[in-house]
Order: C-alpha cells, then sequence, then structure tokens
C-alpha cells in the first residue's frame, strides 16, 4: 500500500513503488486508479512548480473554502521540510504542526486536504516543488498564516538568521487572527 496515514486525519504520506536498474530509475508520481484504490477520489486541475534556494521558507498558505484545495507535493531537485497545519475548528489536532522531510531522493508525497495550512522550508542548495491541487488559484481566497507564529513553534530547520521569507508572507496574520472557515468532519 502506497499510503500511510498520520495522525492528522486526511493528512497522508504517499510513498510510490520506485524501479531502480542501471539505467536510473521510473517511479508513477500520480495514477489516478492508485487514488482510487484507496477511496481518493480527486480531479486535480492545477499544478504549480517553485525554484527556492536554501532557507528560503513559503507559507504557511491556504484558500478559504468554497476554493479550498488539496494538494499533493513532490519535491523534483533538493531537499524540503514540507509543513502542514492543522486549522480545522472542533478538529483533535487543531494547530497542530505536521512534519515531513521531502526530497527528490526520497521521492515521499504528502497529500494534504483542505483545512490545513501548508509551507515549506528548502534543506538544500536549491530545490525545485511541484504540487497538484484539485481546485484553482482563487485571489480573492488566498489567505494564510504567517511562519513564526510563536503559537505554532514551527522548527522549519533553518538557523533564524539564514531564513528568507517575502514580505507578502511576512506580513500575514498569527493563526488567532487568521481568517478560517473549516470545521473538523469526523
Amino acid at each position: 500500500m502506497p499510503f500511510f496515514k498520520t495522525e492528522f486525519a486526511g493528512l497522508l504520506i504517499f510513498e510510490p513503488a520506485v524501479y531502480k536498474d542501471s539505467r536510473g530509475y521510473f517511479f508513477e508520481s500520480y495514477n489516478e486508479k492508485t487514488f482510487l484504490n484507496e477511496n481518493i477520489d480527486l480531479r486535480f486541475v492545477q499544478d504549480n512548480q517553485s525554484s527556492s534556494s536554501y532557507g528560503v521558507v513559503r507559507g504557511l498558505h491556504y484558500q478559504l473554502s468554497p476554493h479550498a484545495q488539496t494538494k499533493l507535493v513532490r519535491v523534483l531537485t533538493g531537499t524540503i521540510v514540507d509543513i502542514a497545519v492543522d486549522i480545522r475548528k472542533n478538529s483533535p489536532t487543531f494547530s497542530k504542526v505536521f512534519s515531513i522531510e521531502l526530497s527528490a531522493e526520497n521521492k515521499k508525497q504528502l497529500l494534504i486536504p483542505p483545512g490545513f495550512a501548508h509551507g515549506f522550508s528548502v534543506l538544500s542548495e536549491r530545490a525545485e516543488v511541484l504540487y497538484k491541487c484539485d481546485d484553482f488559484y482563487d485571489k480573492e481566497s488566498e489567505t494564510g498564516i504567517r511562519y513564526d507564529d510563536p503559537q505554532l513553534g514551527i522548527d522549519w530547520k533553518i538557523p533564524v538568521d539564514k531564513i528568507i521569507v517575502s514580505e507578502k508572507d511576512q506580513q500575514l496574520p498569527l493563526l488567532a487572527q487568521s481568517k478560517n472557515n473549516f470545521v473538523f468532519q469526523n
């Protein structure tokens, strides 16, 4: 089974089967049938790709409902620490942080459902990150949470003096002041 549950309802680690030989490797980074076999019925409509240097922190981002996005995140080159924060009201893991190292080498992917804020930090000299989304970008519903919210206490695995954050992300509110219309459904 290529999917591994986390302690966060709906947040899954996907480890595709990788076939290696003297030429290199091959794997299916996404196969609709594989996901459907696990009762994961998604229709991805947009792929996003970024390239970042060491120390870059992107996030924490999400879109409000009805434009909330499920994301399937993977790394094409380099290594990142991928972060998901549960922001679903009444969730047993509300405001808890999930962290996983994703890399071109380990080929792990993270499936992040709606109701999570998402971000990552770059641990390698450079990293290219690709993520699939099941809804389109919608500027009006775009929002987020500050990367350094003390309530969350996220360890980005980067020394504080080496962190590089966009001005836009520095302006995001703390979790307590953030816009949020997600409610945990058991």
